[in-house]
């Protein structure tokens, strides 16, 4: 299981949101490459960047940040947030991004991330955003009558290479891992889940390895790093361990 550390970016700078309200935005770093220099050396594997102010206003805004990052870490990063066109992610995509987030525009137009993902083979993920059970868009500004389920179930077939699932009323909130629903979710699809929303200390992480034979992939983890609550080499050696217990049938593919 892959631990992916977090850079949200807002206004240039890393912060953290709690269920993901921009008001209350916490600042970590004003220097994202510096950060992801950070995460780099403590050995992780993967980054995740989110671009907060692109995600409300449905373009890039964070670029400059972004690229910063890119030009900071060999490590591969998978970038979300106001990324809505092919035009877009191709040109992330070029600009050194490994795999480009879709969340709002998988809601609004799923051919275009059929279209994204038979352009380009293994590089587009679904962000999926649920409140309640719901998908949210635009930056969880808005929450549409879609269900988490169906919407990942749309994707199937179309060669998405993971599914990212976040519980926003946990997001940022340290409260735990919604692990019943990212569980159900990953058992019920053969596309990988990411869990992210909540991870707040090492119980956790505990026990959605435990449930990854259920086809949990990945974890991602936020402010438990930036405090200090979760120790990073600890926290690497145990989801990079081989799994225990549980069902040997379903396992996630690697991404």
């Amino acid at each position: 299981m892959i631990l992916y550390p977090a850079i949200d970016l807002k206004d240039g700078a890393c912060v953290r949101l709690v269920r993901g309200e921009m008001e209350q935005a916490t600042v970590f770093n004003t220097d994202p490459a510096a950060q992801a220099k950070s995460f780099a050396s403590q050995g992780f594997e993967w980054l995740h960047l989110v671009d907060l102010n692109g995600a409300f206003e449905g373009r890039p805004v964070n670029a400059a940040a972004v690229e910063g990052v890119l030009g900071a870490v060999a490590m591969p990063v998978q970038l979300g947030g106001g990324i809505r066109d092919l035009k877009t992610i191709e040109d992330w995509l070029n600009r050194g991004v490994r795999r480009v987030i879709l969340g709002t525009i998988a809601v609004r137009d799923p051919e275009l991330v059929r279209e994204a993902c038979r352009r380009f083979p293994g590089r587009v993920a679904v962000g999926i955003d649920a409140r309640d059970g719901f998908v949210a868009v635009e930056g969880w500004a808005k929450t549409s009558t879609v269900k988490a389920l169906d919407l990942a179930l749309r994707f199937e077939d179309a060669g998405v290479s993971a599914i990212i699932y976040t519980d926003i009323n946990r997001d940022g909130a340290m409260g735990g891992v919604n692990v019943e629903a990212t569980a159900d979710l990953a058992f019920a699809l053969t596309t990988p889940v990411i869990a992210s929303g909540g991870v707040s200390s090492m119980a956790d992480l505990e026990v959605l390895k435990e449930v990854e034979h259920t086809g949990i992939d990945g974890v991602i983890c936020g402010r438990a790093l930036y405090d200090g609550r979760i120790d990073p080499a600890e926290a690497l050696a145990l989801l990079s361990a081989p799994a225990g217990g549980g069902s040997a049938g379903k396992t996630g593919e690697g991404i």
